[in-house]
């Protein structure tokens, strides 16, 4: 028998990457349109340093759970599809989850750089973590920008990519869900 589903693990990560992702997008947006002394002012001080600090935490939780996907991934690969997709879905398909993970590794990355160069302490949790680059106040915008760029291209891309899904679920009914199903 074929397998068409993809590894347990595999579907579990997944499942709490989107979640941790949502999470982080969600937050990232109040950085995004409060700055910092907006979300401040909004929440007060001790709440926005929670937030960031565990902006931080989170998004060095999900950089390391997509080095273990994408070991998974190349390690595993993918199940093939019940009804093999036209050309069209094949490709798009393809580039999507490729840019999803390139930007969901890139993201992170580029986060902890910002925070390093903005001499901000790069936090998990309750431990500062070293910054990899001293401060520079311009480099420190240019990556902030690239962040809040890559926050908006992953948002599109998940878009895309739960558009996808739904399409197939709800309307082909062509057994893509349940390659990545829990149930």
């Amino acid at each position: 028998m074929q397998v068409t589903r993809y590894t347990l693990t595999q579907r579990l990560l997944h499942w709490l990457i989107a979640l941790l992702v949502l999470g982080l997008l969600g937050v990232g947006m109040i950085f995004f349109f409060l700055d910092f002394e907006g979300t401040k002012e909004t929440f007060g001080p001790e709440v926005t340093d929670l937030l960031y600090t565990y902006h931080k935490t989170f998004g060095i939780i999900v950089f390391a759970l997509m080095i273990v996907r994408l070991g998974l991934r190349l390690s595993r690969g993918a199940p093939p599809y019940v009804q093999p997709l036209p050309a069209f879905q094949r490709v798009a398909s393809r580039a999507v989850h490729g840019l999803l993970y390139l930007s969901l590794l890139a993201m992170p990355v580029v986060g902890w750089l910002a925070t390093a160069a903005g001499g901000y302490p790069v936090q998990f949790f309750d431990t500062n973590l070293p910054g990899l680059i001293g401060k520079d106040k311009a480099l420190a915008e240019t990556l902030f920008w690239l962040h809040g760029l890559l926050g908006w291209v992953i948002i599109g891309l998940v878009a895309a990519h739960v558009g996808a899904a739904l399409l197939h679920w709800w309307v082909r009914r062509d057994g893509v869900m349940e390659r990545m199903s829990l149930f």
